[in-house]
């Protein structure tokens, strides 16, 4: 017997008691590509694919080009990698998860948002300060976790083809296959290349690294309605090879010479991840869930003449019970965590190897009486070999004190171990001398890194002319108890090493204005102040290129949908930063000394999007459309193996504009 559901008894209804003749009523829902509900607890965004769309979106490191609470960086001179910040504070302080599963840390810190293609993604949740419990006790500016496509909601096939004027082209294909109504299973192949070499600049040095790239996904779901059991299996591999330097270097000659200066970074990564939950068939408020995740990571590289291999290979685990005290209100979650981390570290061939463990428990209160409250409360309690025993608490408030608008408040403590060598790979691109001040600590001879996060936040959604409109203000201030520092501010020709020893903090202001002017035409804004400032032996300064004002603003316009699926959309995002501390250059030469402060610019990237079906589109754009260049990229160009040699103070864009094409195609 088939089952009814409720729309085919309304329509029977209709049919059965009307005699009118009923006309076609079509309902437009305009799906927004940011979503922040006035009702969630944690300060929470969604992004969807819609708005993963609006940019070329080629790895997760540049899907945050149009969100006004990341801010997108250029990480150096050599790798073409983007550094995300949020919060002012760089992505390690940041947790990154992958359907709740902790992914981008340790040795992949640098490069891991790289290593996720943007089709493969689904939302992205991006969470402003301390972050759930349930998770583990590291996050301390916020998380950002990103949800894969679905297996049984995917088309039978995707692709993806993209090439842009710097010489990068990408492919991108899904293949899914639904074997039943409870298992389907896909496969995702990308694949991206560099082939040619860009020195638009005049310095004799690649602006871009040439690479080449090879990533493979399968996923496999299944979901039993009946029995209430789910579950998701994923293997990956990865392998990513750069190659960056001198225009004249070849690696078969000149590697680890003095021929001519020369990098190679090349990557191998394997991912088997599985989740399985169970909701209980009598109690659906309440369910389990175990997931586990095992993973290798094995860079070897090297910067010139300096040497960097890293291997990690880890595993996670982590076991949640869902369920309710007394009533649905009342929510809690409760479960163990395990973590052990084995390093195998080569810096210049000195081994700092080290193998990481930890056991956690946490519980998480939660209470929501859906009308003008809710609060999480959690708190875990972990053993760790190197940073001891340990309890992390985390609270999250939400008030709506009158309609449309919520206040809502956090806090909480995070704790990590600091890898200063992956973390800060970028450095390893100069002639700069490495120097780990103190030896009594666990990590590299240093303490680990402690950190409080508090913030409050508001938001008021109404209306400007007959049109939706919402402004929202928050602040955030991050007190680090101690902190592994990163000192660029004592000597051009060093880098140090140590523990706190004075005050660090980091306070975040920002204030967003999004507005639909017309129907279809929708305006983005931000204002970010960050004051930042830590206590290095020289003195105080403010975080070294970490603008102090940034202005976002975001247009986005898009045609009526045909019933045939044919749209036009439009994009257009602005970023102006103000200037940045840079760290010092005074010991140099005349004409490698730069100023104290960056100057302030601004960069303009365009999309155009043509939508000619619901199953073809194509699309083309350009960044950095003014084109704006940093005017010395690399110090001590005309002597890289010299004492002043140092691709890693870069504030602005090096390759200056870049245009690019591409098409999307889907069998549904």
């Amino acid at each position: 017997m088939k089952k009814i559901t409720l729309f085919s008894m309304l329509f029977v209804f209709v049919s059965t008691f009307s005699q009118e003749k009923l006309e076609e009523v079509k309902i437009e829902i305009k799906q927004k590509g940011i979503k922040k509900s006035l009702k969630t607890t944690a300060n929470t965004s969604v992004v969807s694919s819609k708005e993963l769309l609006k940019a070329a979106c080629c790895n997760l490191a540049e899907s945050f080009e149009t969100n006004p609470s990341i801010d997108v960086n250029f990480s150096d001179a050599l790798t073409g990698t983007k550094q995300i910040k949020m919060l002012g504070l760089t992505s390690p302080y940041l947790m990154i998860t992958e359907e709740n599963i902790p992914s981008v840390r340790g040795a992949s810190q640098s490069f891991g948002l790289s290593f996720t293609p943007g089709t493969w993604v689904e939302s992205i949740q991006i969470t402003k300060g301390a972050g759930s419990v349930v998770n583990g006790f590291e996050s301390i500016s916020g998380q950002i976790n990103t949800e894969l496509i679905k297996p049984l909601k995917d088309v039978p096939f995707f692709l993806n083809a993209y090439g842009s004027t710097d010489s990068r082209y990408e492919v991108n294909t899904h293949f899914n296959k639904k074997i039943s109504d409870k298992w389907a299973t896909s496969l995702y192949v990308h694949g991206n290349t560099r082939v040619a070499k860009n020195d638009m600049n005049d310095d004799m040095f690649l602006d871009n690294p040439l690479g080449k790239q090879i990533n493979l996904v399968n996923r496999w779901q299944y979901a039993n309605a009946e029995t209430g059991w789910v579950s998701f299996i994923n293997f990956k591999f990865m392998k990513d090879e750069k190659q960056s330097g001198s225009v004249d270097f070849n690696p078969e000659v000149d590697k680890l010479t003095t021929n001519h200066w020369g990098s190679e970074i090349n990557t191998e990564r394997f991912d088997f991840a599985s989740k399985i939950g169970y909701v209980f068939k009598d109690a659906p408020y309440q369910s389990i869930g175990f997931q586990n995740a095992i993973s290798n990571h094995i860079q070897q590289s090297y910067f010139g003449l300096n040497q960097y291999d890293n291997k990690q290979q880890s595993y996670y685990s982590n076991l949640i019970f869902n369920s309710i005290i007394n009533n649905t209100r009342n929510k809690f979650a409760t479960g163990l965590n395990l973590a052990y981390d084995k390093y195998s570290e080569f810096v210049n061939l000195v081994d700092v190897s080290r193998i990481d463990n930890s056991v956690g428990a946490f519980f998480e209160y939660t209470y929501d009486n859906n009308d003008k409250l809710s609060y999480i409360l959690g708190g875990r309690f972990d053993y760790h070999n190197r940073l001891g025993a340990f309890f992390t608490p985390r609270l999250h408030v939400r008030y709506n004190p009158w309609e449309k608008s919520v206040f809502r408040f956090s806090a909480g403590r995070g704790k990590r171990a600091a890898n200063i060598y992956a973390e800060n790979q970028q450095l390893f691109g100069s002639s700069r001398v490495f120097s780990v001040l103190d030896n009594n600590g666990k990590i590299y001879g240093l303490n680990p890194e402690i950190a409080w996060n508090y913030g409050i936040s508001f938001t008021q959604n109404f209306q400007l002319f007959g049109k939706s409109a919402d402004v929202t203000l928050d602040f955030y201030r991050t007190d680090f108890q101690n902190q592994a520092i990163v000192d660029v501010m004592q000597s051009s020709q060093q880098v140090m090493f140590y523990n706190l020893r004075g005050n660090s903090y980091a306070n975040s202001l920002q204030l967003d204005f999004n507005y639909e002017i017309i129907k279809h035409l929708n305006l983005r804004t931000a204002y970010k102040y960050y004051d930042i400032s830590t206590d290095y032996l020289s003195g105080s300064f403010q975080r070294p290129l970490q603008a102090k004002h940034r202005f976002f603003s975001n247009i986005e316009y898009e045609t009526h949908l045909s019933d045939e699926g044919q749209q036009w959309r439009f994009d257009a995002t602005l970023n102006w930063l103000g200037r940045q501390q840079l760290p010092t250059t005074s010991s140099n030469p005349v004409g490698d000394i730069l100023p104290e402060f960056s100057p302030s610019f601004s960069t303009l990237n365009v999309q155009v999007t043509v939508q000619q079906s619901k199953n073809f589109e194509m699309y083309f754009g350009g960044e950095n459309i003014g084109n704006y260049r940093q005017t010395k990229a690399i110090l001590g160009a005309d002597n890289p193996f010299g004492m002043y040699f140092d691709t890693s103070v870069v504030y602005a864009p090096i390759f200056g504009q870049m245009f690019y094409a591409g098409i999307r195609f889907k069998i549904r």
